[in-house]
């Protein structure tokens, strides 16, 4: 090798001899940096977990849990997923509480690989869990289209029977697979890459016990927290604290607030009869919590939230608000 080409080579294995040293102090920059920003995040205990609630059908009966999973769609017990049943008119309409306040006592149960669904005066009806051949529906909850596999003639049936329905009622289940909403295209508040099956909004709707007692307090018959059906109840803090948790952090489980639950006429059916009470108590929260100028109509009881770490969510685990 000519001296010429020998001081190339050196001067090449130079640059390369850089360029590694660079990227690893670069790496390590990133890392010292990371560490910095972990050692500055503050936890403040702002509450403990007191219920954890699974909503497996819309405006159906709640399943109340000691631990659950907590995906970025929602809360998750076995295979029960918080509003990943739906139900529909034939043409693919959404049914609620609102329209039909009984559906709140119905409820819906995952049994060795079995569908469970009870109500009031009905025999339990148990069909497939998994119905591959069943046909997929395009539906929409609210104006939003979305999808959902038919979960049958039987389970048609019994609910078509249940409501009295002078139409046909079917259910629909949410697979991962399938057509789901994009709050964002709603609320643009919501992150562009976060969506759920068949909630009004969110994933997680968290709320805490102090905020109903001091509704209670204003009211002449009192409410219960399962009149607003949240995700997570929070005890040991006061009424309307969750209005500030932006960031919180429950175990592992990370979340940030984005917006507060607008309330509606489907707090007015008591969650123990089925039944549409009148005008109470949305007139009371309409009186005191107008509170988001977002939710121009609607007061605000419980807050929203998206789930930015997953991880498993117990009764009786602290509740820490993060600030950096």
């Amino acid at each position: 090798m000519d001296s010429t080409a020998f001081v190339k080579l050196i001067d090449q294995n130079r640059k390369i001899a850089l360029c590694g040293a660079g990227t690893a102090v670069a790496l390590l920059g990133l890392g010292l940096g990371y560490n910095y920003m972990c050692k500055e995040k503050k936890l403040t205990q702002v509450g403990v977990v007191s219920q954890l609630l699974v909503h497996p059908m819309k405006s159906g009966k709640a399943v109340s849990v000691d631990s659950a999973e907590c995906l970025r769609m929602g809360l998750k017990y076995g295979d029960l997923q918080d509003r990943h049943w739906l139900v529909i008119t034939e043409d693919g309409h959404m049914v609620t509480g609102r329209q039909q306040p009984r559906l709140v006592l119905v409820s819906l149960a995952c049994e060795g690989g079995q569908l469970c669904l009870n109500g009031p005066k009905m025999e339990e009806l148990r069909v497939p869990l998994q119905q591959p051949n069943n046909s997929v529906v395009d539906c929409r909850v609210f104006t939003v289209d979305v999808q959902g596999r038919d979960c049958g003639d039987e389970v048609s049936d019994w609910l078509t029977r249940y409501l009295a329905f002078d139409k046909t009622i079917r259910l629909v289940h949410f697979e991962p697979h399938l057509k789901a909403q994009w709050p964002s295209e709603k609320e643009p508040l919501f992150p562009r890459d976060e969506k759920v099956a068949y909630p009004d909004a969110a994933p997680i709707m968290l709320m805490s016990e102090a905020s109903v007692r001091d509704l209670n307090s204003r009211l002449d018959r009192e409410v219960t927290i399962s009149q607003f059906r949240p995700s997570i109840v929070v005890s040991d803090c006061e009424a309307f604290t969750e209005d500030t948790w932006d960031h919180i952090q429950i175990g592992q489980v990370e979340m940030k607030r984005v917006i507060g639950c607008g309330r509606c006429i489907f707090t007015t059916v008591d969650p123990e009869t089925g039944v549409l009470t009148g005008k109470e108590p949305l007139n009371t929260l309409k009186a005191y919590r107008m509170t988001d100028p977002k939710q121009k109509i609607s007061p605000i009881l419980g807050q929203y939230y998206t789930i930015k770490k997953t991880g498993v969510l117990l009764v009786g685990e602290p509740v820490y608000k993060v600030t950096c």
